[in-house]
This record gives structure tokens, C-alpha cells and sequence, in this order.
């Protein structure tokens, strides 16, 4: 968990928003019961994460595709290559939304826009971190950056990501 106490305050402010502005039909099933806390949230959402990432078409049309996510700091962040139909979208319609699920367990779903970050900014060091420590344990990856004769700044440098400026999330968890 990554979150400072700042930023557990602001994603509870975003949750407690959300449900206050949610329809009665997903109030009905998310009760309060069934949600989860900022610090729930956080310790729950570790690593990688699929992340089902949907964008907007030139023509309207919603396109939905899996990512890894990655919770840090209270927001999710995904990759992908730069030059990726996914970017493209981003680029030129920010809006997004995204779900987590796991079975009917649980649910994280976030609706915002996309901010396409650039990995070399200072500000991005934290995120870096994480990364590193999400994927320099895991010897497919390593094998793969080894096998490309490419470091950790050859694969920031080559992979573009991006962060979810929230506007509404809701969470759901069965308790399972």
C-alpha cells in the first residue's frame, strides 16, 4: 500500500461523492454494507490488477479491452504502447471508464479521464517504484527485458502510461 493519509482522505471524499450522486438501482446492490473504505480499498488493490479499460471511438462507439492496472496513491494507472488504437482514443477523447472484477466478489469501477503521463517526470518516481517492484519479481518479464537487451529506463522510454482523474468510483465487495 502506497497511500498516504492525504491520499486515503481524498479517494474516501470520491467514494462518499459517488454514492451520494448514485442511482437507486446500483444503491440497491451496492448497499453500504457491501462497500469498501479508502484503506480497505487500497490494501486490497496490490499489484497488477486487470483492469477492463473502456475508450471512445471517433464515431461515439464505447471499446473496451483489458490492461494491467495498477492502484497507486489512491488512483489507477495503465500501460500500453504508444502507438496503440487504446492512446489514439485517449489522445484525442480523454473520457474513460474502467472495472475491476473479481467473480462476483468484487467490483472497483471508476469513470473519469485519462491523463497520459510522461514516465521521466520526477513526479512519476513513486509510480516507477512501484512498477519495478511489481515486475522485477516476476522472471517472465525479467526474461523479456533481458532478451531485448533493454533495461528499466528502455522500457519506460518505449511503453506510454496513464492515470484516471477520477470523477465517480464505486466499490462493491460480497465479503467473501
Amino acid at each position: 500500500m502506497h497511500e498516504t493519509p492525504d491520499d486515503l482522505a481524498e479517494l474516501q471524499g470520491l467514494l462518499d461523492r459517488s454514492f451520494a450522486r448514485a442511482g437507486s438501482h446500483l444503491l440497491s446492490i451496492f448497499d453500504p454494507s457491501r462497500r469498501l473504505d479508502a484503506a480497505q480499498l487500497s490494501e486490497i488493490l496490490s499489484g497488477v490488477r486487470v483492469l477492463n479499460l473502456a475508450t471512445v471511438t471517433a464515431s461515439g462507439e464505447p471499446r473496451v479491452g483489458p490492461v494491467d492496472g495498477h492502484f497507486h496513491r489512491g488512483r489507477w494507472y495503465f500501460g500500453s504502447s504508444p502507438d496503440s488504437v487504446r492512446f489514439k482514443h485517449i489522445r484525442a477523447r480523454p473520457a474513460v471508464s474502467a472495472a475491476h472484477t473479481v467473480g462476483e466478489e468484487l467490483a472497483v469501477v471508476v469513470h473519469g479521464t485519462a491523463a497520459v503521463l510522461d514516465m521521466s517526470f520526477p513526479a512519476e518516481a513513486g509510480l516507477r517504484a512501484q512498477l519495478m517492484e511489481t515486475y522485477g519479481t516476476d522472471p517472465a518479464f525479467v526474461d523479456y527485458l533481458r532478451k531485448r537487451e533493454m533495461g528499466w529506463d528502455g522500457w519506460f522510454a518505449g511503453a506510454l502510461y496513464a492515470r484516471i482523474d477520477a470523477q465517480k468510483m464505486f466499490t462493491f465487495s460480497s465479503g467473501k
